[in-house]
């Protein structure tokens, strides 16, 4: 893959700063060096200790990347919603889990993906997750297409420039909701499970904005956006404030109406694309089990 960018500094400049300025890194610059890439000042072949002048064009010739052998590739179609030859944009749907585990090496998004690369042929076939979702949390979930888009991203999400929010179905006492607050509970591990997360003291900090849409007696239809990223951070803040997530039989949700997997669902996600600067902000409707409860509301 290519990259060319100008040089508009007045003074003189390594090419390996100016590429460390565009987000390359020690590790891309090494794969630049040894697995066959090229770098280019005005058309002529440098290595990174070459000094740029004001308005030189410098190239970068990225390797492809060789699959990883380990991954699996699944033949179930995906929903994209969202591509262009550095990100991949998908719907996953409740009931897969993004990435593979020790013990399930198929059945994930990144097996789907996998296949989706395989058969589109692409140059690049790594599959890398961006944004990852729960196991039976449906929405939006963001693949970089090459490494170099992969690590562009990972400082967008450090700089906290992302924004995810979600759909949540919600029961219990419903009535002590407020029209929009911000649950500020600190979460950590709960010791008598290997999986769940628990409010505690000495838990990290953790932040859940919300908005209520509607409601009736039995649930509520409420809108999310995350301002920290902790494990199970809505259902486990929703559960603390007696208003678990429909479904969702480890936090205490109710299981008797009409769903039975957490009713979380990601409907929006933006972000800045990593190389042309624009923001990209793209929606999805509500999946249709948890559609189908909130219509009633």
């Amino acid at each position: 893959m290519r990259f060319e960018w100008t040089y508009q500094g007045q003074e003189r400049l390594l090419v390996r700063t100016f590429l460390r300025h565009q987000g390359i890194s020690k590790k891309l610059l090494a794969k630049i060096k040894f697995q066959g890439g090229k770098i280019f000042v005005n058309q002529t072949e440098q290595n990174v200790l070459f000094s740029l002048n004001t308005r030189d064009m410098v190239t970068v010739v990225i390797p492809d990347e060789e699959p990883h052998e380990t991954l699996l590739a699944d033949d179930v179609p995906i929903e994209i919603v969202f591509e262009d030859q550095h990100v991949l944009v998908v719907n996953k749907p409740a009931g897969v889990a993004s990435i593979p585990a020790q013990y399930h090496p198929r059945g994930t998004m990144a097996n789907r993906v996998k296949a989706y690369y395989v058969a589109q042929n692409y140059p690049d076939q790594v599959v890398h997750v961006v944004t990852r979702l729960d196991r039976d949390t449906s929405g939006l979930m963001l693949f970089a297409k090459h490494g170099f888009a992969h690590a562009k991203l990972d400082q967008e999400l450090q700089q906290k420039r992302f924004i995810k929010k979600y759909q949540a179905l919600v029961s219990g006492t419903i009535a002590s909701l407020q029209d929009h607050d911000t649950i500020a509970l600190p979460i950590g591990r709960d010791l008598s499970s290997l999986i769940k997360r628990q409010v505690i003291e000495t838990g990290q900090q953790a932040e859940t904005e919300y908005w209520l849409a509607k409601r009736d007696a039995d649930c509520a239809l409420v809108d999310i956006q995350l301002h920290t990223g902790r494990t199970h951070q809505i259902r486990v803040h929703f559960s603390a404030i007696g208003c678990p997530l429909l479904g969702d039989e480890l936090y205490g949700g109710a299981m008797d109406l009409g769903i039975e997997r957490q009713a979380l669902h990601c409907y929006a996600l933006s972000f800045i694309h990593p190389f042309s600067g624009e923001r990209i902000a793209l929606e999805l409707p509500l999946a249709p089990d948890m559609a189908k409860i909130a219509n009633k509301i």
